[in-house]
């Protein structure tokens, strides 16, 4: 389905405030040094908590246009509509859409009066299985006219990702190969970390243990020729 999808008018400068992650041209060696870094991370998860939390279970963004917004993140995004609530049950109407077998990961409300400020929010992310997603991903998005705001690799967990806006400007992200971290605690040191503005960057010039051959090699070069 090729319809297009109303989204926000793009950024004028794309390495502005619309991308969390600015250009840097030094060394991240040595970062985890820094005072405000080495007193953040000195926060943990007490002893004897009692509980664990899982996984983030999902969440729920105000929206102007419920439709609209239901069509974006089923014909752009491949979510499925679980159930919805009327204008009578909840104001503006609510919707709950599925992304894998719990019931729902997110929830629309039509009460949203203008677009999304992102001040609370910053961003959503959401996981696909391969690289090659990503690429289809970012592919679609262009397609449905989506506002991209980024395109390659983060720095702290080294995910490649496509970020983009949603109709009401919510920010959201699509990404794959994220770090994991095993049960010693340990992550990448930043000095391995290779902050990528573009897809290619992030494919020819991968992170130590991050597989970037493409199933399919012609996407990339489909994508740029776009």
């Amino acid at each position: 389905m090729n319809r297009k999808v109303s989204s926000p008018a793009a950024p004028a400068n794309p390495a502005n405030p619309a991308s969390r992650q600015q250009p840097h041209t030094g060394s991240y060696d040595g970062i985890e040094k820094h005072p405000a870094v080495k007193r953040l991370k000195d926060h943990a998860r007490p002893r004897g908590l009692g509980f664990q939390i899982r996984k983030i279970g999902h969440v729920v963004l105000n929206c102007c246009d419920l439709e609209r917004s239901i069509r974006f993140y089923t014909e752009v995004l491949g979510f499925q509509v679980s159930d919805v609530y009327p204008d009578e049950m909840v104001p503006g109407g609510m919707a709950f859409l599925r992304c894998n077998t719990d019931h729902h990961g997110i929830g629309l409300v039509g009460k949203l009066d203008g677009e999304a400020p992102n001040f609370e929010l910053n961003h959503i992310a959401f996981e696909v299985g391969t690289l090659d997603e990503v690429l289809q991903a970012a592919k679609r998005l262009r397609e449905s006219g989506a506002v991209i705001d980024f395109e390659g690799r983060r720095r702290a967990g080294v995910q490649i990702a496509v970020e983009f806006r949603d109709p009401d400007n919510h920010r959201l992200e699509i990404y794959w190969g994220i770090d994991q971290v095993g049960s010693t605690g340990e992550v990448r040191p930043p000095a391995e970390w290779k902050g990528a503005h573009s897809f290619r960057e992030a494919i020819e010039n991968p992170v130590r243990g991050q597989d970037t051959t493409l199933r399919d090699p012609s996407l990339l070069d489909k994508l740029e020729r776009r």
